[in-house]
């Protein structure tokens, strides 16, 4: 989306905003299935739940990632209108509850729906025989996370040692094991946890198989970086090295379905924010915007995100300091930003802030989530 637009969009709609173009939605799903053509694309739906994102992804063919009940709802209601009997086909075909852990009352309510659910301890496991007996399992294995922006391996997964056991407890105790899923990380920038991964996957599996288990469907999960930066290697470089390892290591026959989130939203999103505040501490240029990252910047304190500031005005480049709105010194966006000297008023903008920012927006110090506008639906 070019800046001029966006300007546009800012002046018409007020400040703060944040603009979602489906068209690049669109793009990076058909990028998605281009470069991993055996891989079924499952949607993770916390990345950015909005209800227009889970409408363009559904008519493009997409399938789902819920880790809640709302957001297993939010799928649902793009789902209603099918038949009865085409509805339950696309919840076990085409939703997967990837949250190993689940309060018992989600339990009861997902068992009417015969969905696929993760697990990945004892404990779970005797929760989901109770309270959903009708759905379908998926062994979450632990897998190397290193280098991964967010990591996720310290709190999901259980060891690859313990993992056949746990299937075999599974079927003994009258459940199926239809599935064994990992995550290498959110904003995976070292191809090598995938590789190390498929290979721990296809080991167990092979085990699994050899105690006269069979296992259907391989969850690759998510972890695909988007390119926030110059340093991080083109998807499809990704993308031969995981259609090499497949290929290897798993038969034809193999379901293989992932669960991007960051890689189909991230860049598909910008925020433009105003000038509220100005002023100079210790020699520095200081802005204050009306945004904060208690609402769209958010992903800097918990997704380990920098977001980079651009200017729709001219002008030699300068290092400045920028805040959020709150009334709160955690509330720094950058300390390093370089922009072109501003006034009072003047708008900003950040790229690729489509994934989990806005969908983690509070009400903190009483300020609304910055306004969403789609374009290109």
């Amino acid at each position: 989306m070019t800046a001029r637009r966006l300007h546009s969009i800012a002046r018409r709609h007020g400040t703060p905003v944040v603009v979602i173009d489906h068209d690049i939605i669109r793009r990076n799903y058909a990028s998605f299935r281009k470069h991993l053509p055996r891989v079924q694309v499952y949607y993770a739906v916390k990345a950015n739940p909005a209800p227009e994102i889970i409408s363009t992804l559904y008519k493009a063919g997409a399938s789902f990632d819920v880790a809640s009940l709302p957001e297993f709802m939010l799928v649902y209601e793009n789902i209603k209108r099918l038949p009865a009997r085409q509805r339950q086909e696309f919840i076990w075909d085409k939703i997967v509850y990837a949250n190993p852990i689940k309060p018992r009352e989600t339990l009861q309510e997902l068992d009417q729906y015969k969905p696929l659910v993760t697990y990945d301890n004892r404990a779970e496991l005797a929760k989901i025989r109770r309270f959903a007996p009708h759905a379908g399992l998926a062994l979450r294995l632990r897998v190397p996370n290193t280098g991964s922006i967010v990591e996720l391996s310290s709190k999901f997964g259980c060891d690859p040692g313990e993992a056949v056991d746990l299937i075999e407890e599974a079927f003994e105790a009258g459940l199926t094991v239809e599935a064994v899923s990992f995550h290498v990380g959110s904003q995976c920038t070292n191809f090598e946890n995938f590789v190390q991964a498929l290979n721990i996957a296809a080991a167990v599996i092979r085990e699994a198989a050899s105690r006269g288990r069979q296992i259907k469907i391989l969850d690759i999960g998510g972890g695909f970086p988007v390119p926030y930066d110059r340093h991080v290697r083109p998807f499809s470089a990704l993308a031969r090295r995981i259609n090499a390892e497949i290929g290897r290591l798993f038969p034809a026959g193999m379901q293989i379905l992932a669960e991007p989130g960051r890689f189909l939203v991230a860049t598909a999103a910008a925020a433009v924010a105003r000038v509220i505040g100005k002023a100079v501490r210790d020699g520095k240029t200081c802005y204050y915007i009306d945004d904060s990252v208690y609402h769209t910047f958010s992903g800097i304190i918990f997704d380990h995100c920098q977001y980079r500031l651009k200017a729709f005005k001219k002008g030699p480049l300068e290092i400045c300091s920028v805040f959020g709105q709150t009334c709160d010194g955690l509330d720094t966006i950058s300390h390093s930003e370089q922009l072109p000297g501003l006034e009072i008023e003047d708008l900003v903008y950040s790229e690729n802030i489509g994934a989990y920012a806005s969908a983690s927006a509070t009400w903190f110090n009483g300020f609304p989530p910055a306004k969403v506008v789609h374009v290109n639906l």
